[in-house]
């Protein structure tokens, strides 16, 4: 493994917003701790929602090839965004970090950065890189095409709609991992099934269905694990479609998403692939690393070993 180099100026990208504002409130206590560990960084501030994509595009062709996102899974998704699309030099040069200071922190979880600033300064200087797969995922808002990275997890279905009803509340000032929960429980009174068309690899299935979960990686919603044999960089897409159910069975096995077990339920599916594609009636719509964004037809492709990251103890 390289070891970091702290003459080596860091791009520290900020979300002062992330986490009821932990962000903005925390960044003096660990702009001290990166100082006295001597790193030397240039830290720039997101202003609104995709900021950091540009920030991280524009700052990569200034020079910078190491980058630490003070943030959420929605800030690291924009930097990996932003990494991809700038053209000055390949992706995998260019080294991700990151210190959590977000509601869910479900990347940093599967990679086991610690949530004590300190710690999680000390992960980044001892530099362990990991390449880890990314997701291209294409997708339709209205009738233009568009698309977007990510490095976690994608939901579809009633996933989209909790985590798009958690993004609207968060706007407005509430915050919290219970959101998240509170608003699968009280969605699911008039959250209807689609019947979705999904081809894996060439394999075709057609249900009646509830959600759909698409992970590199197997965390979600502050701990939930929706794709549990998710493997970072084996190149596939762990794949869970949980099938139409009861309402009152689906809260029976809530429990199930966090403790693991959600395969073992007969009304859930699991399939692994490289080039996944789902439509729906009526459509269906998306959210990548807990960022809302369009609706069916959807492509996924799979990026293998294409993010260079810092990860904590063995993944």
């Amino acid at each position: 493994m390289p070891t970091s180099n702290p003459n080596e100026k860091w791009l520290v990208v900020v979300n002062p917003n992330a986490g009821k504002g932990k962000g903005k409130k925390d960044w003096h206590k660990i702009s001290g701790i990166l100082k006295n560990e001597d790193f030397t960084f240039n830290p720039v501030f997101t202003h609104q929602r995709h900021h950091a994509i540009e920030l991280t595009r524009e700052n990569i062709e200034k020079g910078y090839r190491r980058i630490i996102v003070v943030g959420g899974d929605g800030t690291m998704n924009e930097v990996v965004n932003g990494v991809f699309r700038q053209k000055k030099i390949p992706v995998s040069k260019i080294i991700l970090g990151m210190i959590t200071v977000g509601t869910g922190n479900d990347w940093g979880r599967m990679f086991n950065i610690p949530t004590d600033y300190t710690e999680a300064i000390s992960t980044l200087k001892k530099c362990a890189t990991f390449m880890q797969d990314a997701g291209i995922v294409k997708y339709y808002t209205g009738e233009k095409k568009e698309s977007r990275y990510f490095i976690n997890i994608a939901g579809l279905g009633f996933d989209a709609l909790v985590v798009e009803k958690t993004n609207r509340q968060k706007d407005k000032g509430r915050k919290g991992v219970f959101l998240y929960f509170w608003n699968i429980l009280t969605n699911l009174l008039y959250y209807k099934y689609t019947i979705t068309e999904i081809t894996v690899d060439g394999q075709h299935i057609k249900n009646e269905t509830f959600t759909i979960s698409l992970g590199i990686g197997k965390y979600t919603g502050g701990g939930m694990m929706q794709t549990p044999n998710a493997i970072p960089d084996d190149g596939l897409f762990d794949l869970t479609v949980i099938k139409k159910m009861r309402k009152g069975e689906i809260i029976r096995s809530l429990k199930r998403l966090y403790n693991g077990t959600i395969l073992d339920h007969p009304k859930v599916e699991s399939y692994t692939g490289k080039k996944i594609t789902i439509d729906s009636k009526p459509e269906i719509y998306l959210e990548v690393d807990g960022e809302s964004l369009g609706h069916s037809p959807i492509e996924f492709d799979i990026v293998p070993r294409s993010v260079q990251i810092i990860a904590g103890c063995k993944v």
